[in-house]
């Protein structure tokens, strides 16, 4: 596994890719929170809301092109027929892809931690923000990064077209993000609730409050382990 974690990354670091995906994504980011209209020095109170709503659908575009590339390219370049020789298992190969792309998601999040001390500082009086939510809404941030990053390799891997991938990807994060939430509102009580459960959204949104329950991270575990498993299957397919 580290041996394909380290050649992804390095993958990662000798190309453009990284650093437009880190850049635009610090570049959006900055501009929604702290410049365009409804960012938190026009709101007036000392939190990050804008920021953690809007980190989720810039994922939704960015980390699918992050990972389109994992196994879209070992397919089309045949190269994916020499990992198979070497002697490493399917979960192997998928763990390592997964965990190089979960580590560039990481590293641009990382900056944003600027953000807290900013708004820590301009508090009034200075301290007067809720660390415990935000603290809450970037683990949030972690497992939804690996969670996206997860599904944008299993739509790698079911075909070698890399922009293929990326529009897979892409809608895959975007109906586990936020249309199953968008479907809950056609119901109402026990069945609204029941699937705008299974929505990525509404755990997020949770564990954002603050309060980091055991429940929700088993949901953001159970869903990227189901992902990898789809992954697993596609892998195995091909090399079968």
């Amino acid at each position: 596994m580290l041996t394909i974690f380290r050649k992804e990354l390095n993958s990662f670091l000798h190309s453009l890719v990284a650093y437009i995906v880190i850049g635009v994504f610090l570049v959006l980011a900055g501009l929604f929170t702290w410049v365009f209209e409804g960012n938190v020095l026009d709101y007036g109170y000392a939190d990050l809301n804008s920021f953690f709503q809007l980190a989720p659908y810039i994922f939704i575009f960015l980390i699918p092109s992050i990972t389109m590339r994992l196994f879209s390219e070992e397919f089309k370049s045949g190269t994916i027929e020499l990992l198979f020789t070497k002697p490493l298992t399917d979960w192997q190969i998928i763990l390592g892809k997964f965990f190089a792309s979960f580590i560039l998601i990481i590293v641009a999040l990382l900056p944003t931690c600027l953000y807290y001390y900013s708004v820590y500082e301009l508090g009034n009086p200075k301290g007067n923000v809720d660390t415990s939510a935000i603290i809450g809404s970037y683990v949030g941030l972690f497992f939804l990064g690996g969670v996206f990053a997860a599904i944008g390799i299993w739509a790698s891997s079911l075909t070698d077209n890399q922009v293929v991938a990326f529009i897979i990807g892409a809608l895959a994060c975007f109906i586990f993000y936020d249309g199953f939430h968008q479907l809950a509102q056609l119901f109402n009580g026990t069945t609204q609730y029941l699937i705008d459960y299974i929505g990525l959204s509404y755990h997020y949104e949770s564990i954002g409050r603050g309060l980091i329950d055991s429940r929700t991270l088993v949901y953001f575990m159970s869903v990227i382990i189901m992902m990898f498993y789809l992954t697993k299957i596609q892998v195995s397919t091909k090399k079968n």
